[in-house]
């Protein structure tokens, strides 16, 4: 698995938890969604993905999308 689809699989896990707890516990988790929504947004903008550094940092293969 190279950074790209891992950035992609932590996304998609987040905020698939984050509903989950929004659902069942309180409506606040849902700034968590929001937060990985911008986050999403800023690094296809700006091409700078904190969630790609901390992976890099962990020895995940890089992809073409976050070198």
């Amino acid at each position: 698995m190279n950074i790209d689809r891992a950035v992609l699989l932590l996304a998609g896990t987040i905020v698939l938890v984050s509903v989950l707890l929004a659902v069942t516990i309180s409506t606040w988790w849902l700034l968590l969604t929001t937060f990985v929504g911008l986050n999403l947004t800023q690094s296809s903008i700006t091409g700078f993905c904190p969630a790609a550094v901390l992976l890099r940092r962990a020895g995940v293969a890089e992809g073409c999308a976050f070198k």
